[in-house]
């Protein structure tokens, strides 16, 4: 029995192969060497042996060129990750997540950043300290962002913007923010310096036998008594060289300043912050205070 071939030879059918004296031509067409003997059962039985070695040979090409495609375009989607992924390290690079313990030039320069839009957090030192938390919630509060000291995208924002306050009453005086929790140093009718503060809590405490609400009134006022040069202990803890403006109400240094209320009325500050207003007179017996 004769058979054509793909490529148009005649053939000799041998049981279930096709053989022309020395080839075979499987299932698909292909030519191996002649391994049967025409009308055998062994003839029948390596023809099939054949054509599945040859199909299999085939289908495993196959999969080797598809897996060579999918390698090479997982390469290239790769590659093109890649350069995703770096034009977003390069902006994550430029302003990174910093908080306490940070440290290296993103803090430097954040802090030059803080210093220049009025923040003060001392000389910039490349270290993540009390002090520059202390700015970083400032504007945070300015900004109306969430209190937490961390510089993340939203805070790097704000100080990217040059986010800043603006006074109310203007001239040379002290003002203090209530709403927003700050004070400020305002010197010829422009805000020069934020600080944050933390204001009377609103709570009840007993004060010599009195009950006493915390709070920092509202008003216009004016510094007219000082405190020592260090620690004032009385009965409610201790105030660092306060400088006095309405009763016992006073800007003072402290341990303790949170983005929010917490004193029984005084006007909060770090003790470093104290210091430096007090050094470049910027408190002193006479000044205007606003308060609302």
């Amino acid at each position: 029995m004769m058979d054509v071939g793909l490529d148009g030879t005649t053939y000799e059918h041998c049981g279930r192969g096709v053989v022309d004296g020395s080839t075979n031509i499987d299932l698909l067409g292909n030519r191996t060497p002649r391994s049967c003997v025409i009308g055998t059962r062994e003839g029948n039985r390596s023809g099939r042996v054949v054509a599945r070695s040859t199909r299999r040979r085939r289908v495993m090409e196959h999969n080797e060129i598809s897996r060579r495609g999918v390698v090479a375009g997982a390469a290239a989607m790769g590659a093109l990750a890649a350069v995703g992924t770096g034009v977003a390290t390069s902006a994550s690079a430029a302003n990174p997540v910093l908080k306490a313990g940070s440290r290296g030039s993103s803090v430097t320069a954040l802090q030059k950043r803080l210093n220049s839009l009025g923040y003060w957090c001392g000389t910039p030192d490349g270290v993540f300290g009390a002090l520059t938390v202390q700015a970083v919630l400032a504007i945070q509060k300015v900004a109306g962002l969430g209190r937490d000291g961390v510089v993340g995208a939203k805070t790097w924002g704000a100080v990217n913007r040059g986010t800043r306050p603006g006074s109310r009453r203007g001239g040379n005086r002290m003002e203090v923010d209530k709403r927003r929790q700050i004070v400020m140093v305002v010197r010829g009718g422009s805000v020069k310096y934020i600080f944050n503060t933390s204001t009377g809590n609103g709570e009840l405490f007993t004060y010599y036998g009195r009950k006493i609400r915390a709070t920092t009134p509202s008003g216009e006022f004016r510094i007219n008594r000082r405190g020592s040069n260090g620690w004032d202990y009385g009965a409610l803890g201790g105030l660092w060289r306060p400088f006095y403006f309405n009763g016992g109400i006073a800007f003072h240094g402290s341990a303790s300043i949170p983005a929010y209320p917490a004193s029984h009325g005084c006007c909060r500050l770090s003790v470093s912050a104290q210091n430096f207003l007090i050094a470049n007179r910027l408190l002193y017996i006479g000044e205007p205070v606003s308060v609302y």
